[in-house]
């Protein structure tokens, strides 16, 4: 088995896209930075998000079937900074760092320029410390952002790795 260290050096070399994952139950909203995020299928519309178990923005999804995936455009860093836990922000008071608005269909909590998909929970499946979190897709706000992403440790915006490739 692969110890701790190599597993994360690995995983650094994964570039992978960032969004925030959020909910709502009565008037609270939770979310958390997450880049394991990707779709299952097209029909019906699902997606999967994992989130550690521990956290109150799983609990709160679990209590409420619903989330909210919001893919980052590149200039959302500081917001995923402050959903990752950057800043020692915690629950509702990480919403004060970006303007949010209601999704359509399920009255999530959307980031304001960001790509949104509004979800239903459809299935749990636990794995050691974390939840994968399976979502049918009910609503979606399309944007057609440049995506933050995230390799080796920070953050980058693809445009940026774009323009240094043709240059």
């Amino acid at each position: 088995m692969v110890n701790v260290e190599t597993f994360r050096a690995a995983l650094a070399e994964l570039a992978a896209g960032v969004n925030i994952v959020t909910t709502r139950l009565s008037d609270e909203r939770r979310g958390i930075t997450a880049t394991a995020v990707c779709s299952v299928c097209a029909e019906p519309a699902t997606i999967l998000a994992c989130t550690n178990r521990s956290t109150g923005t799983f609990k709160m999804i679990r209590d409420s079937g619903k989330f909210a995936v919001n893919i980052l455009n590149d200039a959302h860093q500081s917001v995923a900074e402050t959903f990752a836990g950057r800043g020692g922000l915690q629950g509702n008071d990480r919403f004060d760092a970006a303007l949010w608005h209601k999704g359509a269909v399920l009255e999530l909590p959307v980031l304001i320029g960001a790509t949104a998909l509004e979800c239903e929970v459809s299935e749990i499946v636990n794995s050691g410390t974390h939840a994968v979190i399976f979502g049918r897709v009910v609503g979606a706000e399309v944007q057609g952002i440049t995506p933050l992403v995230y390799h080796a440790g920070g953050f980058r915006g693809l445009t940026s790795a774009y323009s240094r490739a043709a240059g």
